[in-house]
């Protein structure tokens, strides 16, 4: 019996991650004919349908998402046995602040398998705010700091990115509320944010401010968790990047949308922070390895 081409399992992971064919393509500098063309002789050879397409993109299916856990695995053990035959052992401490909003379902996963795929690497890893972040970046809170900024805005996290900000990914954004629940919401506005600090919830009163919506603040979550569990249990609407709406929790239909005024939104974009003078070489080596493995 055949076994698994890892190129296309890479391809496989990649997709399955960014959610679309276009999106996974330059992240694996091939074009979106070759990567359709991947994924279809992988299909071939496992013999059942692995990704799900629409309008929206794909999701895996029920043997996509198994298939999707032994991939992973192969490839970290792959990348694994590569680096150990060439003598490029990644060890030491280092310190990672990662914005709260974040890949919010995946990001454990992924620090797992970065774990296990250098063993001698020790992290300490530390979710904070994204204002927290950027306002810590000349201390020695931390050696490697991934932030979030609103693409296209003006001011707060719509800056542009200092010199040597290194782009990992970007998301676009949505009005949410609880599943099947956003019919009946009334005007003003209940808003479900984090605190004044958060440059997410300045960007969204200035939105609304903007267009002369009028709105509430019907929550304030401590952080992204309790956002997702007030949304979750219909306290009110909010804004997220796709990849932090959780289960229970959906995107306003557009016609909900239209009718509360409701804004159109933008792309976020996620980043590591610009490396400091005199980095320590282990810091300059795993900024590459989360790059990879991050993005």
């Amino acid at each position: 019996m055949r076994g698994f081409d890892l190129e296309q399992l890479r391809t496989f992971v990649a997709v399955a991650d960014s959610g679309s064919l276009s999106a996974a393509a330059p992240r694996l500098f091939l074009s979106q004919s070759s990567v359709s063309e991947q994924l279809r002789k992988l299909e071939e050879r496992a013999g059942v349908p692995l990704l799900l397409r629409g309008r929206r993109g794909v999701q895996p299916t029920p043997a996509g998402e198994r298939l999707l856990g032994h991939a992973r695995r192969m490839l970290d053990l792959d990348a694994l046995a590569m680096q150990d035959i060439r003598g490029e052992t990644l060890a030491g401490e280092l310190r990672l602040a990662i914005t709260d909003y974040y890949r919010t379902a995946e990001i454990a996963g992924m620090l797992r398998r970065l774990r296990e795929r250098h063993p001698q690497l020790r992290l300490h890893v530390t979710v904070m705010k994204s204002a927290a972040i950027d306002a810590s970046v000349d201390d020695d809170a931390f050696d490697i700091g991934l932030t979030m900024r609103v693409v296209g805005a003006r001011g707060g996290t719509g800056e542009r990115p200092r010199a040597g900000w290194r782009p990992l990914r970007r998301e676009p954004l949505a009005w949410v509320g609880a599943r099947g629940d956003t019919e009946g919401i009334a005007v003003p506005l209940p808003l479900v944010l984090l605190p004044d600090t958060c440059s997410l919830h300045q960007y969204v009163v200035r939105m609304l401010k903007r267009a002369r919506v009028p709105y509430r603040v019907s929550h304030s979550a401590s952080g992204v968790a309790g956002l997702q569990m007030a949304l979750a249990a219909g306290l009110g609407i909010s804004c997220l990047n796709r990849s932090a709406i959780p289960a229970g929790v959906a995107a306003l239909d557009p016609s909900t949308a239209s009718s509360l005024r409701l804004p159109a939104l933008p792309e976020v974009e996620f980043c590591l922070l610009p490396p400091r003078r005199g980095e320590a070489p282990v810091v300059q080596a795993a900024r590459e390895v989360l790059a990879e493995q991050l993005g």
